[in-house]
């Protein structure tokens, strides 16, 4: 059952599959303009959390409208995501029908996070890195300046970024998916390996590649604030919790109390951790039967409030930042 919910290599470990959509915001198909860009998530998927991290953090939550799913199989016609309501933006009641309406005949996989343009109704990407750059890389009027890759790093952020993904980010889905116990447990020794690395550089930096927050830790942070709550359980990762690296789980608390200005989307806005772990144990049947959802940890549990005693929480003192010049040449140049 776990090879029809999850596609598999040769050795019994999850293979993740390509993405359909990979244009970039900033192409002369898709120009930089406020409020022309809509973007579709869903709470329990950290592909999605990575973008709305994005959002917040640049401030361009102003200028992009969202979608939010619900993750309920049984109403949807394909994929697993559906609307409460109709949505507003293309009138379809689940992700598979926006899928059909922006790229019609579509038959690949429905997936989130999906951005679109409202304007001409066509699709610009559905692969996460790629919206999480693109966005990081766009300015518009009132945005916070923040730079997410600085040039100084890039080479450094690339490098961390693929070994995330594929030991963590990607790694408790090769665990919790695995059908074979040698792709099992690959999968969870190098996910604690890195673990345990990232642990011991978080004792002697703030963030990941210093002492501001770059997209390495944006990338890294939807897993991490998950992993006690439903990874450890479900996926079967939890040999060591979060918790049980003190310095990677003052990081997770270092982040999820970084200060937005101005009133708009904070982090703790971009995830309900105790709805995270509802909808995993509830709709991957396979790895639970019963849809028993497991008592915590909670959020409450993971103290995520707790002072992190990192440092100074103001978004100027933990993100790099653009000089102001620049980001109004590059905003009114888009426009």
């Amino acid at each position: 059952m776990v090879r029809e919910l999850a596609p598999q290599d040769q050795t019994g470990s999850y293979s993740r599959p390509k993405y359909s959509f990979d244009e970039k915001i900033g192409s002369p198909r898709f120009p930089v303009a406020p409020g022309r860009y809509h973007v579709y998530v869903g709470n329990a998927c950290p592909w999605c959390h990575r973008v709305l991290l994005t959002l917040a953090l640049t401030g361009l939550d102003r200028h992009i409208s969202v979608g939010y799913l619900s993750d309920i199989p049984e109403q949807a016609t394909r994929g697993g995501w559906v609307f409460d309501r109709p949505d507003p933006v293309t009138g379809a009641k689940d992700l598979w029908e926006v899928y059909d309406k922006i790229s019609p005949g579509f038959r690949g996989r429905c997936t989130a996070p999906l951005l679109i343009d409202k304007q001409t109704k066509r699709p610009v990407s559905n692969e996460s890195s790629s919206i999480v750059r693109m966005l990081g890389q766009m300015h518009l009027p009132g945005c916070t300046g923040v730079d997410l890759y600085p040039q100084q790093l890039q080479q450094q952020i690339d490098a961390l970024n693929e070994k995330v993904y594929r030991a963590i980010n990607n790694g408790v889905y090769r665990a919790g998916f695995a059908t074979s116990q040698a792709g099992y447990d690959a999968a969870v020794n190098e996910m604690h390996d890195l673990m345990q690395q990232l642990d011991q550089q978080l004792g002697t930096t703030r963030f990941l590649l210093g002492d501001k927050f770059t997209e390495a830790d944006l990338r890294l942070f939807p897993t991490i604030c998950r992993f006690d709550a439903v990874y450890a359980g479900i996926f079967r990762c939890g040999r060591r919790r979060v918790a049980d690296y003190p310095n990677l789980q003052a990081w997770m608390r270092d982040v999820w109390q970084i200060q937005m200005p101005g009133g708009g989307l904070q982090v703790p806005d971009t995830v309900d951790i105790d709805g995270c772990r509802r909808s995993y144990y509830t709709n991957l049947f396979p790895l639970n039967p019963s849809g028993i959802i497991a008592s915590g940890p909670t959020a409450a549990d993971l103290q995520v409030n707790k002072p992190a005693g990192r440092g100074n929480s103001s978004l100027e003192d933990v993100c790099y930042m653009r000089p102001v010049a620049a980001t109004t040449i590059v905003a009114v140049g888009g426009s």
